[in-house]
């Protein structure tokens, strides 16, 4: 349990103490005419069943209440939980009256009169829907409000850090290692087939002009994003040549999808500088994208060990990470793990 949890659960059993304890010296305070000892009893008692009752239903409404998609089932849940609260809350009550009345202290006058006034369980209940449901409400009132203040600051905090994930992003979009490769194989492929070379040429000003045009752009059609990385592979075939074997297993359906720029390019990218580079034999890389579940699901799979250097600052995964986030908070998730002796990228992007 985190700092900030822990403070909210202590926040909430002192304030569960001292609101009871309130109430119900307010209420002796407006019976006045009782012993001493009634006093006592009726304040502990109703303290520990104000507390123990309420907590019950803090305890439900915690693990089946969602602010998140509220509407009427949430609703349904709350009042059938505040009932069975206030039947628990009165019938509680009513014994305590009951026991005190059968077994405690000689009762004076003014306090047989008062027991009269509430003996049976059903007046009990009726008076517990005022109290516990303003308590309900004061609850629900105050975990709403929380929850804004919390959607308040993630907001400001991711904000805050658009900017910097966006200059991140275009470091890690323009790779200078891959560039300065680039040149120096199209260089040297020059002296073999120039109208090859200056194929590589347009391929390689082509992601350049991607990388710097799509930096501000939230969003392209997957089909754009595959023609750059077919040039990303084409170019990195040139050094590679037959070590590296690039597999596309593309949906038809999902081509006009709108996804992040450069996220399928940086995982390629990926995969070819810390997978396929380190085999003496080179390697496959296997690209999936398909729509399921109201989800794109996009796998880039290349042979290899996942081994994470320590002197990597892993921008380009963590570019993955922040972008997802900024744009699709929690609905979106990305995952690298080794699965049979390969490195398998998982992306999945719900549908706009």
């Amino acid at each position: 349990m985190d700092l900030s949890r822990k403070k909210s659960n202590y926040s909430f059993w002192i304030l569960q103490f001292l609101g009871w304890g309130f109430i119900n010296c307010l209420s002796i305070f407006i019976m006045r005419k009782i012993s001493t000892e009634l006093i006592v009893y009726s304040i502990i008692f109703g303290i520990l069943i104000g507390v123990f009752s309420t907590s019950i239903l803090r305890w439900y409404l915690k693990r089946n209440i969602s602010f998140e998609a509220f509407g009427i089932k949430e609703l349904t849940k709350i009042v059938v939980s505040f009932l069975f609260t206030c039947i628990i809350f009165g019938g509680l009550n009513f014994m305590f009256g009951y026991v005190y009345a059968k077994h405690g202290p000689g009762l004076t006058e003014e306090e047989i009169q008062m027991f009269k006034m509430y003996d049976g369980v059903f007046i009990h209940i009726i008076n517990s829907l005022f109290i516990v449901g303003a308590w309900t409400i004061t609850y629900l009132v105050i975990k709403l409000l929380l929850k804004l203040n919390r959607d308040r600051i993630e907001r400001l905090e991711l904000s805050t850090n658009l900017k910097q994930a966006q200059l991140n992003t275009l470091k890690g979009q323009i790779n200078p290692h891959f560039m300065f490769n680039s040149l120096n194989n199209i260089r040297g492929l020059m002296l073999e087939d120039v109208e090859k070379s200056r194929d590589m040429l347009t391929k390689l000003s082509e992601i350049l002009r991607y990388s710097l045009t799509k930096n501000n752009v939230n969003s392209i059609s997957l089909q754009e994003e595959l023609e750059i990385v077919d040039n990303y592979i084409d170019l990195s075939k040139i050094q590679f040549e037959d070590r590296l074997e690039f597999i596309k297993d593309i949906d038809q359906s999902v081509l006009q999808l709108q996804i992040p720029p450069m996220i399928i390019q940086l995982l390629v990218e990926n995969a070819t500088k810390h997978g396929i580079s380190n085999l003496k034999d080179g390697g496959r890389i296997v690209l999936e994208a398909k729509q399921e579940d109201r989800l794109i699901k996009i796998k880039v799979k290349n042979t290899g060990r996942l081994r994470i250097q320590k002197n990597t600052t892993q921008l380009g995964l963590k570019n993955i990470k922040q972008r997802l986030k900024l744009l699709y908070a929690d609905k979106a998730s990305f995952s690298l793990q080794e699965i049979d002796g390969e490195v398998v990228a998982d992306i999945k992007i719900p549908l706009e």
